[in-house]
């Protein structure tokens, strides 16, 4: 993991996600990306050519203060001797995310959740959450002060032939924060399935993972979400992982996506992988 991408907006929930993007670059000697992107008013627009005004006054003001705040960020005693780059742009905060990961090629994304509920989660969102659903690298969502000290970590699935890859992410990822990995199952009633059809399933989604030898464990909920949850909660697990689908549009309004729901709900790290 050469390379971090913490996303930051200053917020108690960023400062979170940045103490455990700290402690992975450490342990790692892994670089640290901070991002802070300026969404700028629509008046601070140019309507002519389509986009943000770099030499506009306001602009100006906005990156200075964005600088200056690095500037005190940098003091922090957990960021000493560390090497770190701090990178201020212009645009939409998820789209530069993710623009700014890929033509970096950074290995990891650490960002802090607010969490939302109700019609606020239906029709705002956060920008976490959108950056779990188009991220083609995995991110680790931090909602509380987290000391990140990983010892049981619980990736489900489907255990679909074709989301094998996911499963050898998570492995890799276990290995990585020398976590014991717990592959979890969740039976539900609208797709349940005996135990032996789950069992032959799963023996069939590990099936040629030699180096690979997870605890597996079926639970039955009335949602995959409540299941995770329970389950996590119940053997008190350090961090969630699931693979996401990436759904976008009117697809993504009737399925939902179980990672968001759980980036945004869950009172443990999450981290997901892209199927």
């Amino acid at each position: 993991m050469k390379k971090i991408l913490v996303p930051t907006d200053f917020s108690d929930q960023a400062e979170n996600a940045l103490k455990v993007a700290a402690k992975l670059a450490k342990e790692f000697n892994s670089e640290l990306h901070l991002l802070h992107v300026l969404e700028l008013p629509l008046e601070l627009i140019d309507p002519v050519q389509g986009h943000s005004s770099r030499n506009l006054p306001e602009s100006i003001f906005f990156m200075k203060l964005a600088h200056q705040r690095f500037s005190k960020l940098l003091q922090l005693p957990y960021l000493q001797d560390l090497r770190i780059h701090e990178n201020v742009q212009f645009g939409e905060a998820f789209k530069g995310i993710l623009e700014f990961s890929a033509n970096n090629k950074c290995d990891l994304i650490v960002m802090g959740s607010h969490g939302a509920s109700g019609f606020q989660e239906m029709f705002i969102g956060s920008n976490t959450e959108k950056v779990v659903r188009s991220s083609e690298i995995p991110v680790l969502a931090i909602k509380n002060h987290e000391d990140f000290n990983i010892n049981n970590f619980v990736f489900a699935t489907d255990a679909e032939p074709a989301n094998k890859h996911t499963l050898h992410q998570a492995s890799e990822f276990a290995k990585m924060i020398s976590a014991n990995l717990h592959l979890l199952y969740v039976n539900t009633p609208n797709h349940f399935k005996t135990s032996k059809e789950v069992k032959e399933r799963i023996k069939s989604f590990t099936e040629g993972m030699k180096d690979i030898n997870p605890e597996i464990h079926i639970y039955n909920d009335l949602s995959v979400e409540k299941g995770i949850m329970n389950f996590a909660a119940e053997m008190d697990a350090d961090l969630i992982g699931i693979g996401t689908h990436g759904r976008k549009g009117i697809a993504h309004f009737f399925n939902g996506s179980i990672s968001e729901d759980l980036v945004n709900h869950a009172h443990r790290p999450v981290v997901t992988f892209r199927i």
